[in-house]
């Protein structure tokens, strides 16, 4: 029953209804109305998401690690900074 033009484009416009904000806001602009191409793109805007998420979770896990040791300038009474008292 999709077998018209406008049949075609009211598939697309619920189709990108229904998507996350974040997708939807990235093909919306495209006005894309040719259904196997809509969904194409709104498949690899996901993939690319999960994939940038993935790389800033990465990035932010490997950052905290670091954070368990001393900051340099800290002044933790071993003599490697500041005066002894005396």
């Amino acid at each position: 029953h999709y077998n018209t033009v406008e049949a075609e484009e009211d598939k697309c416009v619920k189709f990108e209804s229904g998507l996350r904000p974040d997708i939807k806001l990235l093909i919306g602009f495209s006005e894309i109305r040719d259904f196997p191409t809509l969904k194409t793109k709104a498949r690899i805007c996901d993939e690319d998401g999960k994939a940038k998420s993935s790389y800033y979770k990465a990035i932010n896990d490997r950052k905290g690690k670091g954070q368990d040791r001393g900051k340099p300038y800290d002044n933790k009474g071993n003599g490697s900074g500041g005066r002894k008292q005396g």
